[in-house]
């Protein structure tokens, strides 16, 4: 039995959102821009309509200044295209872990009343699926009092949590239009292939990796071609695992959950990546506050999470979200990787980023900058990572930890570094 929908137009759809009302929407790959398009236009119509969300990729209409009095966005993640808007006051940011942002919509503390995602078409049992962005969409649906699908036939259908019945859905618009794409491996330099194999040389057979997007996760990467049966449990990944999945790498062989599949929240890449997880039973996409709970990543054994940096002071404090008072990004789901990863047997938390910014300002500095955010404590890190070497900090107590720190620093940026260390500890 096929499920036939009632198609609306987008203008039709949208109607249902009303001034006051807070709407959740699809981020990542899924962000429905031509969607967000046509809720723009209704800017002089409405008021203090809340937007809330993750990583928003492409042109968000609603972010730009004209529709300030009709959309407040208030962001649980800042990605490029609502950065100036949270900064110039015409949105807000939320810290948040996100393995509890489904808490917030389930405990009512951020109550859905619309949610707008996109969706594959219905299979014939009605089912369609949220395709490469499950991470928190899952919840916002299951909580939403009206659920709005954009139905297009180039988001993959993908196996796990992703699933959602046609009688779930209020108002279906059909609009096919290409997933949003990043591309990373282009941006490789010396520096990050140093780091990827400064990480390789940790990473054992068996491992459990947790592996983002970008040049230092695909220099990692990169790295692996003589590694065995590793295995992925990831909140989001890109192309660089499928070289990997397709030598006999990464077989997920060894993992105490999950075995014999890749596990994720969600997936950015090309349309090569969402062709190659379309309808893949051996990847399995589910709820973020699953995926990303430190007590479930805990059960793999050797799990070895890369998470990026801004900026890494002396003691080991760790900014990843913000420069300054400048919000750049968001806590994501760093802590819980990391915690997770200390708590596996043989677990490696780990921390990469170049010695300095493309502009050649230091990354490791005595102190971070006024109003940075903290998004690791110094108590969590144990690895950080730059193409100058590894420095092991777990168990160091601080002046121990400003050493090592000072060790894998740019060579430039060690003397002002040791003066910074003497000035606080009084002798290096």
């Amino acid at each position: 039995m096929r499920f036939e929908l009632s198609y609306a137009s987008p203008q039709e759809a949208l109607s249902v959102i009303q001034s006051g009302q807070r709407v959740y929407v699809h981020g990542g790959a899924c962000t429905p821009t031509t969607m967000l398009r046509y809720l723009a236009e209704r800017r002089s119509e409405l008021r203090d309509v809340e937007l809330v969300f993750i990583s928003l990729y492409g042109e968000v209409a609603v972010a730009q200044p004209e529709c300030a009095e009709a959309f407040h966005l208030n962001a649980m993640f800042v990605s490029a295209p609502v950065r100036k808007a949270v900064n110039e006051g015409h949105g807000d940011y939320i810290p948040v872990f996100l393995s509890e942002i489904p808490e917030l919509f389930k405990q009512g503390i951020l109550p859905i009343d619309v949610a707008i995602v996109q969706v594959s078409p219905p299979d014939k049992h009605g089912y369609c699926s949220l395709g490469p962005s499950v991470d928190v969409a899952r919840a916002a649906v299951n909580t939403a009092k009206h659920v709005i699908a954009q139905v297009n036939p180039l988001v993959p259908r993908t196996h796990g949590d992703s699933l959602i019945h046609v009688s779930c859905l209020h108002r279906t618009v059909w609009l096919e239009e290409p997933l949003h794409e990043a591309h990373f491996s282009a941006r490789l330099g010396a520096e990050e292939r140093r780091i990827g194999e400064h990480i390789a040389g940790l990473i054992e057979d068996c491992s459990t990796l947790q592996v983002g997007i970008g040049a230092i996760p695909d220099a990692v990467l990169s790295c692996l071609g003589n590694h065995k049966d590793l295995g992925v449990h990831t909140e989001m990944f890109s192309d660089g695992l499928i070289p990997l999945i397709e030598s006999g790498i990464i077989t997920n062989k060894y993992k105490a959950i999950h075995p014999n599949k890749t596990v994720a929240g969600f997936a950015v890449g090309s349309r090569a990546l969402y062709n190659y997880v379309d309808d893949n039973p051996a990847f399995a996409f589910l709820d973020i506050d699953y995926v990303n709970e430190p007590h479930v990543i805990r059960r793999n054994p050797r799990v070895v999470a890369i998470n990026s940096a801004i900026e890494v002071d002396l003691t080991g404090q760790v900014c990843a979200d913000s420069i300054g008072t400048f919000q750049y990004s968001g806590v994501g789901g760093q802590m819980d990787f990391m915690r997770g990863a200390a708590l596996s047997p043989g677990g490696k938390p780990i921390i990469a980023l170049t010695s300095r910014t493309s502009r050649g300002e230091p990354r490791i500095v005595p102190h971070l900058k006024l109003g940075a955010g903290v998004v690791t404590t110094r108590a969590h890190v144990h690895y950080v990572v730059t193409e100058y070497g590894v420095a092991y900090l777990f168990g160091k107590n601080l002046r121990q930890r400003a050493r090592a720190l000072i060790e894998i620093a740019h060579p430039d940026d060690r003397e002002m570094l040791e003066r910074a260390c003497f000035e606080r500890f009084r002798h290096l």
